[in-house]
Parts: C-alpha cells; structure tokens; sequence
C-alpha cells in the first residue's frame, strides 16, 4: 500500500462554555490514501465536522481547544503549522466543502470575484486565463450560464447551486486533500449523481483523496472505499465499504442502516435511535441508547477487536451480532365509508404561479415572467399523503406556498372541501381558512422567531385565530401538543437555539398542530435530518396522521422517504406534473422518462461502486421555456414531434398517467 497522504493520531478537541467542558473529538485516529474516498459517517454531535475544521486548522477558539494528537499531511504535522503557512495550504493542497454555502459564501462579493480570488492567490492567474478557468469550473460542477453565475451575487441563486459554487472553488487549485462536509444536503438527486461523479473523476484522474463527511448512508454505500462510524467524539467501528454494510457488527451501525427509509419497511414504524447522546465518558458512550447493554459498558471502556485485517471494532460484544429488537407495526387507519362519494379534501385546478423579470428593452416597456408553476391540477384525499418530487427550481416550494397563500396565484383553483376557493379569499376570510393548510419549512431554525419560547411560538397560531379559550386551557393544549411531538412539557419556556434540529422541526409540527389542520404542506422538512432523526420525524408524521387523519402535501428530493412514507407520487419537471402514480406503480413502473431517469440517479444501500448517469445537463430557464415537451433537450428518447408538440396525457391505470409522447415500458 502507498504512503498515506493523512495520518491523523489521537486527535481530541474539547469545547467549554460557561456550564461545562467536554470532550468533542476524543483520541480520533485514521489515515486516508491518495486517491481514496474515506466516509465517516454518525449523527449530528458526533464530531465529524468539529475533526474536519481542526485538520483546516480552523476551530473556533477560544470555545475549541486542541486537547491533543497529530495530524500528518504528506509528512507535514499540521498542528505546529504558522498562520501564514496555513493560509498557503489551504484551499491549495487542502480544501473543504463546507455544510452550508450560504455562510461560506460572502453575501456581497459576486461568485465570480469569490472564485477568482483563489486562483489569484494560489496560482497567480489573472486577465483571460483567470476567467477561462472560472468558466471551466463552473462547468464542471454543472451550473447552467456560467457566464451570467460569474457576476451574479449568493443570494439570487438556489440552495443547490450555492453548493456547487462552493464546490468548485474547493476544486479550483485541483487539491491533494478534498475534506466534504455534507456536500450533497440540499442537491436533488441527479445534480447529487453529478457531483459523487465528478468526485470520481477527481479522485481516479488527480488522485484526490476525498474524506466525505455525510449522514447519507445510501451515497457511501455507492462511492466510498471505506467507512468510519463516528458517535460521540469516537470512531465505533471502522472498515472496507462493502464489509461494513454486509457485516456491520456494532449495534449503533446496524441501528443506523435499519433506521433507513425504505418500501419494504412500510408498513412498520422506522427503528429509530431513541434517547441522546452523552459525551465525556469513559466507557461507552452508546451503552444508554444500546439494546445490548451490559454492566461492564457502563463501567470500562471497550477495546479494539479486530474483525478482519481492516474491519476495527469497539464493542464489549466483540462482534456477536444478537438480532436488533422488531419494530412496531403500524396501525392502519380505518377508512371512512364516504371517503368514496365524497369531493377531495384538495383539489388543485390549473393552478399556475408567475414571478415578474426585470424589465428589458427600450424604455424598459417590455415585461416578462417567470413561470414557476403552468397549469398545475392534483388532488388530495384525507389521511392521504401525496409526495411531490423534482429537481430544484421545478416549482414545488411554488406550489406549497400557493397553497397557504404565501405566494400570489395568477390563475387556477385551490378548493377546500369541494367548496372554499381558497385563492379568492383575502383579509379575514383568508386568516379563517389559513387554519386549515398549514406549512412545516426545510429550515425549522430560521422559522422560529429567535425571540420567541417555544411555549409562545406555539400559542401565536392559537390565539390569533382564538382558539383553545382561556390562558389555562391553552397552556393545557401546549403541554398536550409537547407530548405528541415526543419533548417534554418543560421545554415550553427554552428558546429555539437550545434545541438539535430534530428538536426544532418537532416543535415546527407541533406549531402548525396547534391551529388543527386538515392538511400539512411538508417542505423538505427531513432533508437536512440525520437518519435516526428522520425516522423518529418520520414515524412521528405516520402516527399524528393515524391519529388525525391528516392529509400531507409531501415535498422532497429524498425517494427513499418517497418510497416509505407517500401513497401516491407526482413528479414535476419545469412548473408541471409529468407523471403521477401510487408509489408502487411510479417505483415499479415507472414510464416516462424523467422518472426513470431520477430513479436511476437516486442512490441506493447496497450500491456497488460508480452508477450509469442517464440524466445529462440542466433544467432549461424557466424564463425561456423550450417549445414543445419541456424535457426534450435532455431526453434519451426525444424526436421530432417532442420539439413541436407538448405530449397528451396517457394513462396506464386509473392512477397512473403521463404526459409523453413516447412513454417507455
């Protein structure tokens, strides 16, 4: 085997505030390779970021301090590196991908200048080569009109074309050691495909060796070498990708990959991890949450067992592997005798969603728009959950937001209960009928007011829409809402900042549980979870629906959680539904060429290596639609009659239709 490009050796970094200290990373070790890709995967808390901004040499002092260990890059030890040496290094030889590009980009320098800036200082380029580079990495992370990105600014571009930019000027120097911190969080699933493909190229055409950072354990299963499962500051259980996931033996690990969301699980409640971590001790950690625990886990800390030549365990179980508890089944719902006969609870018709562009040509007369949604019609039963999915800028926020009437409809119907013309309604009749369609966002954190308890976010809805009477009657419905999102009572008077985000994004429910809701519109709200939240948020949505009969408008790009949680699928592809299904006739079945081709880039576990991309290139401008079917510029199957002619709708069962003119079988 080649040297290693990084050895890292009993790193520890402790963190202290006014209440306490403890261990953050303790005595982490491991070594990456040239060329290799090393997942360290666990949930959020475990110290994987906190590992990553220590080996850039940036821990936020004086909270973090470097306890102990060494880092060994190419030979070099980075922790007795000068700034001035560290700002030679990184973004140079070392680069990160950080977790959210919105704080890693600066708000008021254009992408161009934030790209460029380090090729300035690393590579001395300037004038026409500097822009010619720009343009290659842009079109190497696939951003469409790299010409335009260059001078545009972070916030007039998408979540996940602010991660390609960040992306691409951690590649810009082509660097040694690439350290991606959740890269693929807010992608959909083919730009996804395109980045673990890009990451590829790198590390076989460079020799890029890629520490992948990710609670995403489908995507590691697919590109990663080897796996580490980190849990409370310490690496668990080490070992060859494939190895891992066909012989996973610490009970975390194997809770972890049970508590992934797929088809087969159902019809049974997701296995969650319950309870929270507890660091700073010195025996092991997980033995509060672990099924298997014994006296001695609580007493002294496991040794190293060594499965195999590169398979590494910590576990006082050594590597016996007792069969994980059974998970509840989930109760089924009864369904109403006249759900049959009566009207949708939903009913969406040609609804259509348009943003006005800046004005162009002479005089600036001429006016044009954007078209988010075109003449979208679905329908939405009770206790129904209908899963809408898509690339980013396909229009589903669009859609969610019109629902609640956060967005202007331009033309269309939203018909509560067969009757309510939702989209007609303004003043009090709209605030009296809000109630009803209430949204959960992606981002629980920015949408609690900071300076607001939980307890009073929570009681706002009631109170502006008067329900729940006195002050004890709804103190009583708050505690009430608390236990049925799962967090006690006494949370009611903390403040959002005390909270994980699988914390917030209960409270989130239990706020629009408060106003008693027909409908839920779910945005994204488990794309940035870890997978033992997810489940324990996922489980969550299926028992409150259960019990309430709720209807959810499900946003996503996850298809695993699609393929859990959803009766029904519709895709959407440039403001309109292309194909519409249950989800055993759109994952089994699926006929139209966009679906296919989303299945075919969603990651899977058990994913062996590279996979086939067939889905080439961007979704054209919304603002300059194509003629035709929308998907024919990136369509495998598209011929004449594509480009002139947007395809009927067919059907394939009384559920199941697409609009195509060549539907595949």
């Amino acid at each position: 085997m080649s040297q290693a490009l990084l050895q890292v050796e009993e790193l520890s970094v402790s963190f202290t505030s006014a209440q306490r200290s403890f261990l953050a990373v303790d005595r982490l070790s491991f070594n990456i390779y040239p060329g290799e890709m090393l997942a360290l995967v666990g949930e959020s808390g475990s110290g994987k970021t906190v590992s990553a901004l220590a080996l850039m040499g940036l821990l936020p002092t004086p909270a973090a301090k470097l306890e102990g260990g060494r880092a060994l890059f190419q030979g070099r030890e980075l922790f007795s590196q000068s700034e001035s040496q560290w700002q030679a290094l990184r973004g140079n030889q070392i680069s990160m991908v950080f977790q959210e590009p919105m704080t890693a980009l600066n708000p008021v320098l254009s992408i161009g200048f934030q790209l460029a800036e380090v090729l300035r200082r690393h590579q001395g380029l300037s004038g026409s080569s500097l822009r010619r580079r720009c343009l290659e990495l842009l079109e190497q992370v696939s951003l469409p009109n790299p010409q335009q990105c260059l001078s545009s600014y972070p916030h007039q571009l998408s979540g996940g074309m602010r991660q390609r930019v960040v992306i691409a000027i951690a590649l810009a120097c082509r660097p040694s050691l690439l350290i991606a911190d959740e890269p693929s969080t807010a992608l959909d699933v083919s730009v996804q495909a395109q980045l673990m493909e890009l990451f590829e190229r790198l590390r076989h055409e460079s020799g890029t060796a890629i520490l992948f950072i990710t609670h995403n354990l489908a995507l590691v299963s697919e590109y990663a070498e080897r796996c580490a499962v980190m849990y409370a500051g310490r690496v668990l259980e080490s070992a060859p990708r494939r190895e891992l996931f066909t012989q996973a033996s610490h009970p975390y690990t194997r809770m972890l990959l049970r508590a992934m969301p797929q088809a087969v699980a159902r019809r049974r409640a997701l296995a969650s991890i319950e309870g929270s971590f507890e660091h700073g001790s010195r025996a092991c950690n997980f033995a509060p949450r672990c099924p298997f625990a014994m006296p001695i886990c609580s007493e002294q800390a496991p040794g190293l067992s060594q499965l195999s030549a590169s398979h590494a365990l910590y576990c006082h179980l050594q590597g016996a592997r007792p069969p994980l508890p059974q998970a509840a089944r989930i109760a089924e719902a009864q369904p109403s005798s006249q759900q049959t006969v009566a009207a949708p609870l939903l009913q969406v018709n040609s609804l259509s969603v348009s943003f006005p562009l800046r004005s162009s040509g002479l005089f600036r007369r001429r006016r044009a728009e954007l078209k988010a949604v075109d003449s979208l019609s679905f329908t939405l039963e009770a206790g129904e959950t209908l899963a809408l999915v898509g690339e980013s800028g396909c229009g589903k926020t669009s859609v969610g937001k019109a629902l609640v009437r956060l967005l202007p409809v331009k033309q269309g119907e939203i018909l509560l209960n067969g009757r309510t013309r939702l989209e007609q309604l303004e003043g009090k009749q709209l605030r009296s009928q809000r109630r009803h369609i209430q949204m959960v966002f992606q981002d629980p954190y920015s949408s609690l007011n900071p300076r607001l308890s939980v307890g009073e976010s929570i009681e706002e809805g009631m109170l502006l829409q008067k329900l729940a009477g006195n002050a004890a009657q709804r103190a009583e419905r708050k505690a009430e809402l608390m236990r049925q999102v799962g967090l006690p009572e006494h949370m009611l008077s903390r403040y959002p900042h005390q909270f994980s985000g699988g914390q917030r994004q209960r409270i989130v429910i239990a706020r629009a549980l408060a106003l008693e809701p027909r409908i839920l519109v779910c945005d994204e709200c488990t794309s940035a979870l870890d997978v033992s939240v997810q489940a324990q948020i996922l489980n969550l949505l299926k028992e409150i629906q259960r019990q309430e009969n709720l209807a959810y408008l499900f946003i996503t790009h996850d298809l695993s959680v699609v393929s859990y949680l959803a009766d029904r699928v519709a895709l959407m592809y440039l403001g309109k539904i292309v194909e519409t299904g249950l989800v055993e006739e759109i994952f089994a079945g699926a006929r139209h060429p966009y679906t296919q081709a989303l299945l075919e880039a969603a990651p899977q576990l058990g994913g062996e290596g590279k996979r086939k991309l067939r889905l080439e290139g961007e979704a054209p401008d919304p603002a300059k639609p194509p003629s035709g079917c929308p998907f024919h510029p990136r369509c495998p199957v598209a011929r004449e009659l594509c480009r002139q002619q947007y395809p009927p709708l067919q059907s394939f069962s009384p559920s199941h239709s697409c609009h195509c003119h060549y539907p595949q079988g």
